[in-house]
């Protein structure tokens, strides 16, 4: 009996230090023990600003870096909001943010790091990477790589054929319209289908697209109504990589980093280390506070970087502003005064503004009135409860740096002697559009 507890007790004690290795492995700069440490909301303002030291990660390498030109100034910002007048740097404090930058006509008028980041701290992107997979889906359908976003995602993503993803259009995906059944809840709530979806991905090195392959149909019809998944961008993002035929991280490099000339190596997250890794798409891009702002830039210029177009004409338009009913601000109440266009923000009473968004405070700000784009990066775990006073903020701040100027009022022609009775005469070269 004696040799049978001492066995047992052996048994419980090399499965125990296995298990332990397994989850430290103190070989290894990557554990699931380090994943389990990202989930420490009062850290989330230095985590993010490590990511790819915690997780496994490619790298993305600017290639052809060409410093955006800078003409700092000061801010002096202050807005409205629900009676008080408010400032920025209480706004900043109280959004945990850690670096800021704003560019007024391609120059940085405005730079400020806190939380001890600085001018080349990476800055995880959470969902703002979205919005790059979705330039570069714009891009293969320029190239003719796609053929059109209403072709069903198997057609260029074979991972997905024959689950109910396989049979979903592009088009609905970037829509955020797929009717799928998944449930993008971040607080550790057990119907979150989000949290999972991330950690099991490191913890138990599933592929992602394996994990999004598992989700099925809604009682949603595709394309009727405005759902936000994750797994939505982890297939468009399968999809990327099968039509340009390499890494998403490579293909980043090759198709923004070094066109844009970002200036600094940036780094895309991926679920194991090595050349097995694949990317987790939905998210997890990190890179400088000014090459975000670089890709606002990108946008306000619509999609042309030193004289070629990179963009599709048209996609901005139509990838900006909302693609339906269901996608105005206000249209689907669970995202409040926000509505989507495909893979991009817009805020309730936008002019010519959008946003790309990211979880915990992540924005880069597009106001094209102004021609003015602002990178925010934070870790705060209560972003949500800002509401709409970020869109305040970003427009006190485009509002500072580029006042729009006053139109004067237009001056009535004078007539010495009007003729009353002449008949209207209309040029033969009048315009029937409108503008005659």
């Amino acid at each position: 009996m004696k040799r049978i507890v001492i066995g047992l007790l052996a048994v419980v004690l090399v499965a125990g230090l296995a298990l332990g290795g397994w989850y430290y492995r103190p070989w290894s700069d990557f554990s699931p023990a380090s994943v389990r440490a990202l989930d420490d909301p009062e850290q989330y303002v230095t985590t993010f600003q490590r990511m790819d030291e915690i997780l496994p990660s490619a790298t993305i390498a600017a290639t052809n870096p060409q410093p955006l030109p800078r003409n700092l100034q000061e801010l002096d910002v202050t807005y409205e909001w629900q009676g008080e007048t408010r400032t920025l740097e209480a706004y900043l404090e109280n959004a945990r943010a850690t670096g800021l930058t704003v560019l007024r006509g391609g120059e940085v008028v405005h730079q400020r790091f806190l939380n001890g980041a600085n001018e080349n701290t990476r800055f995880t992107s959470w969902s703002v990477g979205k919005s790059y997979v979705a330039t570069l889906i714009a891009m293969a359908l320029d190239d003719g790589l796609i053929d059109s976003l209403d072709d069903p995602a198997e057609r260029y993503a074979p991972e997905y054929e024959g689950s109910y993803y396989g049979s979903v259009s592009l088009r609905h995906l970037l829509m955020m319209s797929a009717g799928v059944d998944f449930n993008e809840i971040y607080s550790e709530d057990r119907q979150s289908d989000v949290r999972p979806f991330f950690f099991n991905a490191f913890i138990l090195g599933r592929s992602p697209d394996a994990l999004a392959s598992a989700f099925g149909a809604s009682e949603q019809v595709p394309g009727e109504h405005f759902h936000y998944a994750s797994t939505n961008t982890q297939v468009l993002s399968a999809v990327v990589r099968n039509v340009f035929g390499g890494s998403l991280a490579e293909i980043v490099q090759q198709r923004l980093w070094t066109p844009l000339g970002m200036s600094a190596d940036a780094t895309w997250l991926q679920h194991v280390p090595g050349d097995r890794g694949i990317a987790v798409g939905y998210c997890c891009l990190q890179a400088t506070s000014e090459d975000y702002a670089r890709m606002g830039q990108f946008y306000l210029q619509d999609g042309v970087w030193n004289g070629e177009r990179l963009l599709p004409e048209g996609w901005v338009l139509e990838a900006t502003r909302p693609v339906s009913p269901a996608h105005e601000a206000g249209g689907t109440p669970a995202y409040g005064p926000r509505g989507y266009g495909l893979h991009f923000w817009i805020p309730e009473g936008h002019d010519g503004e959008y946003f790309f968004a990211g979880v915990y405070g992540q924005y880069i700000w597009v106001d094209e009135r102004r021609g003015v784009v602002i990178a925010q990066n934070a870790g705060d775990p209560a972003w949500s409860r800002l509401g709409a006073e970020v869109f305040t903020v970003m427009r006190a701040i485009a509002e500072t740096v580029s006042p729009l100027a006053v139109e004067p009022e237009p001056v009535e022609d004078i007539v010495e002697e009007p003729v009353l009775d002449a008949p209207l005469e209309v040029s033969d070269e009048a315009s029937d559009d409108g503008e005659g």
